[in-house]
């Protein structure tokens, strides 16, 4: 579970404060998919980065599983991610010299659990319909492959909670359905909470709920009626 109380988030431009959150209550449930819209400059990707903990709030406080992130240090939250969080990106970021295989296998080794790495890998790989690409280098692939390697990599550690920014912004639109698609299938079958943002709103119909964010507040909540994933693989 996420639960974020009064979150605020300034910046200092000069002699002038920017105050991109404004005092943020939200709760997100476990196995929850929340979609985060608004237009640019509204703070929801302010709001997702701290939430996963890659910047500090100015005021407020964010809770992942219980756990008080926003007063921890830079090691603390760096062993918080690596041990029950996920990220999907706009930009992919692939390391460009590891194959497709690798590049899923590195968190787990990270973790310490290499005997699981390339068994774990090759499964979510064949889950996102790459199993003919392991040994490919993201140079190789298209810009839906790579979103597809990025997505079975942020599933690769089990993580409890995964954020998504745009994680179809540079793509088409039918190449983004399916790569959303997969996202909300390994989603259910890995019985991860995910929060993403997105501009789309086709996209941000198959969440459960959405969160529209305007100058920094919460401006509207609205429940959905999730369509079901395309199918339904086995990834254990």
């Amino acid at each position: 579970m996420i639960e974020v109380r009064n979150l605020t988030k300034s910046l200092t431009s000069g002699s002038h404060e920017i105050r991109i959150l404004k005092g943020i209550d939200l709760t997100v449930a476990d196995r929850e998919v929340l979609a985060i819209e608004g237009p640019s400059g509204s703070g929801k990707s302010t709001l997702l980065g701290l939430m996963a903990g890659f910047d500090f709030p100015t005021g407020g406080s964010i809770r992942l599983d219980g756990e008080e992130i926003s007063r921890m240090d830079e090691d603390q939250l760096a062993l918080l991610r690596g041990r029950k969080l996920g990220f999907v990106f706009q930009s992919y970021n692939l390391i460009p010299t590891l194959t497709a295989e690798e590049n899923v296998m590195l968190p787990i080794e990270l973790r310490g659990n290499s005997p699981e790495a390339l068994p774990r890998a090759r499964i979510l790989l064949d889950a996102v319909g790459l199993s003919e690409r392991y040994a490919h280098y993201p140079a190789q692939l298209s810009g839906g492959e790579q979103q597809r390697v990025a997505l079975a990599r942020a599933f690769a550690g089990r993580p409890s909670i995964l954020f998504a920014d745009e994680p179809t912004g540079n793509l088409d639109s039918a190449t983004g359905r399916l790569v959303m698609d997969l996202l909300l299938r390994l989603n259910r079958q890995e019985g991860t909470t995910l929060v993403l943002v997105t501009h789309d709103p086709d996209l941000s119909h198959l969440a459960d709920r959405v969160v529209r964010l305007r100058d920094g507040r919460i401006e509207e909540e609205l429940c959905c009626g999730k369509q079901p994933p395309l199918a339904d693989p086995s990834v254990p």
